[in-house]
C-alpha cells in the first residue's frame, strides 16, 4: 500500500515553512479560504507528477520574497520508505531527488508513486475542449506506461519543429523538401504509436467511468463515450499527404493525434449541452475514479487520491456515493480539504471511517 507520511515545505506557494505528518488513511484538511488547503495538496502532487497541478511555471509557485522552494515528502511503499525532494533553486534551475540521487529526467520518477487528484477547474475536462480531455488521458496513461510519456515527449517535439518548417516555407527562408519527409516519418512512427495505445486503452477505461457515473448518479442514463481520432478512418501517413497544402497555407499540422478526443454524448446529443450541474459533476468524478481504478489495477494497490473542495460539487446523495467508493471499498490513502472541519467529521463518521483532521491557520496566519 502507497501512503505519504509526512512533508515538509520551505517557500511553496503561501508557505514559508510548515510540516505535516499524516497518522491515518483518510486526512481531512479545513480551514478558511486561501489558508493554503489547495497549496498543501498542490505540494503533495508536486511530488508524484515533479511539477505543479495547477500553474506551469514553477517560478509562480514561489512564497512571495523567497529565493526558491523545496518540498520533501516520506513515502512508504509496501513498506519500502522513500524519501522525495524538489527543489527550485534561486538560479531557476530545478532539481528532482529521491533517496538523495538525483534524476537527470525528470520523467523517470512519473508514475513511481502514482496520484489522482480532482479539483474544482477539472470540470473543463467534460465541458471544455479536446485539450482538456487529452491532458487527462495523458497524464494518466504516462503514469501507466513510460514508453508512452517519452513517445509522446518525441511527437510533441517533432510536431513543433514541423510547424516552425512549415511557417519557415511561408517565409522563404527554408526550402528544402526532405527535411519535412523527415519529420513526417518521426511523426507517423510515434503518432501511431501514441493512438494504439489510446484506443486500446480506452477500450477499457470509457466502460469503467461509464458504469462509475451510473454508480454516482444513481440511475442509468443514456451517456456515450467514444474514441474520436482522424486515425480510426486513415492512417496517419496518408492525412498528413491529404493536408499538406492545407498545412503550408495555415503554417501548421492540421492532422495528427494532436487532434484526439473522447466524445461525450447524451442520448445522441452533445453531453454539455444537454446536461445538467449536478451530471457534469457526476462525470467528472466518473472520469476520475475510472483513472484511480486503472492506476489501481495496473499497480495492485490504490494511488494517492487528492480532493479539492469536492463537498461544495456534489449533493449529499452523490457525495456519499463517491465516499462510499474512495473510502469504504479501497484502501488508498485520501486527503480532502472543506471549509467546513464538522462537514468531513460528520460524513466519515457517517460511514464508520477513521480519519485525521488537520486545522490550517485563519487567512493571514503563517502555516
Amino acid at each position: 500500500m502507497l501512503r505519504i507520511r509526512q512533508i515538509s515545505l520551505v517557500g511553496f506557494k503561501n508557505y514559508e515553512a510548515a510540516t505535516f505528518r499524516f497518522d491515518k488513511r483518510i486526512v481531512g484538511i479545513c480551514g478558511n479560504n486561501g489558508v493554503g488547503k489547495t497549496n498543501l495538496l498542490d505540494a503533495l502532487y508536486y511530488l508524484c507528477f515533479t511539477r505543479s497541478y495547477f500553474t506551469r511555471s514553477d517560478q509562480s509557485n514561489v512564497h512571495r520574497g523567497a529565493p526558491g522552494f523545496r518540498i520533501e515528502g516520506h513515502f512508504d511503499n509496501a513498506g519500502q520508505p522513500t524519501t522525495v525532494v524538489a527543489i527550485l533553486r534561486e538560479n531557476g534551475k530545478k532539481e528532482f531527488l529521491a533517496d538523495g540521487q538525483p534524476y537527470e529526467k525528470f520523467s523517470k520518477h512519473i508514475g513511481r508513486f502514482p496520484c489522482v487528484i480532482i479539483a474544482p477547474d477539472d470540470i473543463q475536462i467534460i465541458t471544455g475542449g479536446s485539450e482538456e480531455r487529452r491532458r487527462f488521458l495523458d497524464a494518466l496513461l504516462s503514469q501507466l506506461d513510460p514508453a508512452y510519456l517519452q513517445q509522446l515527449i518525441d511527437y510533441n517535439k517533432v510536431l513543433q519543429q514541423r510547424n516552425g518548417f512549415l511557417k519557415s516555407l511561408a517565409d522563404r527562408r527554408l526550402t528544402d523538401p526532405h527535411l519535412l519527409e523527415v519529420y513526417d516519418e518521426q511523426l507517423v512512427a510515434t503518432g501511431t504509436a501514441i493512438f494504439q495505445t489510446r484506443r486500446r486503452f480506452l477500450q477499457h477505461l470509457l466502460p469503467l467511468a461509464g458504469r462509475f457515473y451510473t454508480t454516482i448518479a444513481g440511475a442509468e442514463e443514456p451517456l456515450s463515450l467514444v474514441y474520436d481520432s482522424q486515425l480510426l478512418q486513415t492512417p496517419f501517413r496518408q492525412l498528413l499527404r491529404q493536408g499538406l497544402e492545407k498545412d503550408l497555407y495555415l503554417q501548421r499540422t492540421g492532422s495528427g493525434i494532436h487532434r484526439d478526443d473522447i466524445e461525450i454524448r447524451y442520448a445522441e446529443e452533445p453531453f454539455k449541452n444537454r446536461a445538467s450541474q449536478g451530471q457534469r459533476k457526476s462525470l467528472l468524478f466518473a472520469l476520475k475514479l475510472a483513472e484511480y481504478e486503472a492506476l489501481k489495477q495496473s499497480r495492485g494497490w490504490a494511488p494517492l487520491l487528492l480532493l479539492d473542495d469536492v463537498f461544495e460539487k456534489l449533493d449529499r446523495h452523490r457525495m456519499r456515493n463517491l465516499l462510499d467508493k474512495v473510502c469504504v471499498q479501497d484502501e488508498g490513502q485520501l486527503f480532502i480539504t472543506d471549509t467546513h472541519p464538522e462537514r468531513i467529521r460528520r460524513e466519515m463518521e457517517d460511514i464508520g471511517m477513521d480519519f485525521q483532521l488537520i486545522s490550517l491557520p485563519i487567512t493571514g496566519e503563517t502555516p
